[in-house]
């Protein structure tokens, strides 16, 4: 994921259409990464990696560095459109917005997003041993273990301290092996559930 220098450069990516580019080259494999690893339909994720970047364009007159870098923002935006999208999702027609994403989406990028939802599948069953964790639990260890932010950065993209953080993080990876164990599931090799933080 990119590391864009100035906080100034970020907040240029909603009224520059070159930074926005460059912004979005930079950024677009691993936005795609973090959508794929919480949702397994291709066009549902193509069309929430792009909202992610409508909010992005949105939103990046509100960036600012003191609150975290660049990264920790951007995980911050698309953690905040996938949360939206699933409240969305409990009240709106599935088959509407299944059909309108089909149109929009090639050949190639289905394939291309098929390909990262496939390498993303031991992630998503870490993910589903998840459920049953509070939300700030979740939150936290999604951040870190999933996404590879440190505890800190999620502290940050969260709005908590870092101690609180790490609290968090301790008690989610704890219930998450034990599932995972319970389930015959020794490691999960794409989610480093044992890492420091």
């Amino acid at each position: 994921m990119s590391h864009p220098g100035a906080g100034g450069e970020v907040a240029l990516i909603g009224r520059d259409p070159d930074a926005f580019e460059a912004f979005y080259r930079a950024n677009v494999a691993a936005v795609q990464r973090f959508v794929a690893r919480r949702v397994d339909d291709p066009h549902r994720a193509a069309d929430l990696t792009a909202d992610v970047f409508v909010a992005v364009i949105e939103s990046a007159h509100t960036y600012r560095p003191g609150r975290g870098g660049p990264v920790g923002w951007l995980y911050g935006v698309a953690r905040n459109v996938v949360a939206a999208d699933r409240r969305r999702s409990a009240k709106e027609d599935r088959t509407a917005r299944q059909v309108a994403g089909r149109r929009l989406v090639d050949e190639d990028d289905l394939a291309g997003l098929v390909d990262r939802i496939d390498a993303q599948a031991e992630a998503r069953r870490a993910y589903r041993a998840m459920d049953g964790l509070s939300e700030g639990e979740r939150a936290v260890l999604e951040l870190v273990a999933l996404d590879g932010l440190s505890a800190g950065q999620a502290a940050r993209v969260l709005g908590i301290g870092a101690v609180a953080a790490r609290v968090r993080l301790h008690r989610a990876r704890r219930v998450v092996q034990d599932r995972l164990s319970r389930l015959g599931v020794s490691e999960v090799a794409a989610v480093p559930l044992r890492a420091e933080a």
